[in-house]
């Protein structure tokens, strides 16, 4: 069974409802299963094992995906132990980190 911060972020990825940046299309779970099973981005989990890598001890608050200008990017927001809450962008596609920010 996942663990708790997993299921919030697939839950927060399936549902979550987000105020996007103009040109940026919110993606469904359909969507999401269908470019992982072809290839196209790579799972969910191992883009928080990334963002966590980053932060330990951060706690996952919301985690979405988004298509970009033709480019498919995660988008991940963490709290990190300090209580700073950082947004990190990541390529769908190789987990790279395109954007860390303080929100």
């Amino acid at each position: 069974m996942p663990s708790r911060g997993r299921r919030r972020a697939l839950a927060a990825l399936l549902v979550g409802a987000c105020v996007c940046q103009a040109g940026a299309r919110d993606l469904n779970q359909d969507d999401a299963l269908k470019l992982r099973e072809s290839g196209v981005i790579v799972p969910l989990d191992r883009i928080l094992q990334l963002a966590l890598a980053r932060y330990p001890g951060a706690i996952l608050l919301e985690a979405e995906l988004e298509e970009e200008d033709e480019v498919y990017v995660y988008e991940v927001e963490l709290l990190t132990p300090t209580g700073v809450v950082r947004e990190l962008e990541l390529d769908a596609h190789d987990g790279r980190i395109l954007k860390d920010e303080e929100d």
